[in-house]
């Protein structure tokens, strides 16, 4: 990825930088979280724990700042991510945060995302 397409991808909406998401995440079977002695944490407004999750190293370092200062990208097989990480956020009540930006994130439903990428997968 050069600097222009990364300039270009963080501009998009929390819908596009989703799709982008879903596609990359599919394309190289991984995702990427922060992760200081921990996964990082964030709450929405509704009190509800999300973990946010990136499409790739560069992207998750660039926001590993403010209330992430400290973290690093930490990578996350797809295969994991599927059969484990998500059903266990299931469970926690937990949902992931895609690609969050300085301005918003795209917050999903396990399952819309579970969905979302099983399907892109079957282009594969």
């Amino acid at each position: 990825m050069n600097q222009h397409e990364f300039e270009t991808v963080i501009k998009q909406t929390a819908a596009i930088r989703y799709e982008y998401f879903i596609k990359k995440a599919a394309d190289y079977e991984e995702v990427w979280g922060l992760y200081n002695k921990g996964w990082a944490t964030a709450q929405d407004d509704m009190r509800n724990i999300l973990i946010p999750f990136f499409p790739n190293e560069k992207f998750a370092e660039t926001f590993a700042k403010n209330e992430w200062e400290g973290f690093r990208a930490k990578k996350i097989e797809l295969d994991n991510f599927l059969e484990k990480w998500l059903p266990g956020m299931k469970s926690d009540g937990v949902k992931p945060s895609i690609f969050p930006t300085d301005t918003d994130s795209a917050v999903m439903d396990v399952d819309t995302l579970v969905k979302d990428l099983e399907a892109e997968l079957e282009n594969y």
